[in-house]
């Protein structure tokens, strides 16, 4: 058992839209991890974005918005649940609060910008 204080966790910036409260750090565990992103505008905020290497889980714990493939957009609000597969493409525009569970474990060189 692993107990990571919020005090500990580790707040990343991606971009001007998009922070993370980033636990895994901490939480140092090869299968999963636990982070809260917190979401203002589009992110990224040009293009789309892949993750090559982990799906996936988003709860919704405050705010709406939509994640956008190129095919399709799905409005989300407050209480929903997103499971992105590992190497879709998509963004997130809103303005929102979201916890984010990856397995494997999420870390930014895996993750992928993919311009329009």
């Amino acid at each position: 058992m692993k107990l990571v204080n919020q005090e500990k966790a580790k707040v990343i910036k991606n971009s001007d839209t998009s922070s993370l409260l980033e636990y895994s750090i901490e939480l140092d565990d090869k299968e999963v991890d636990f982070a809260i992103n917190t979401i203002h505008g589009r992110y990224p905020e040009t293009g789309y974005c892949t993750n090559r290497k982990c799906k996936e889980l988003a709860y919704v714990l405050k705010g709406t918005g939509q994640i956008c493939k190129k095919e399709k957009a799905y409005s989300f609000k407050e209480g929903d649940v997103i499971l992105i597969d590992r190497e879709e493409i998509y963004f997130w525009e809103g303005n929102c609060k979201i916890i984010m569970i990856c397995t494997l474990p999420w870390y930014k060189e895996q993750c992928e910008l993919i311009k329009e």
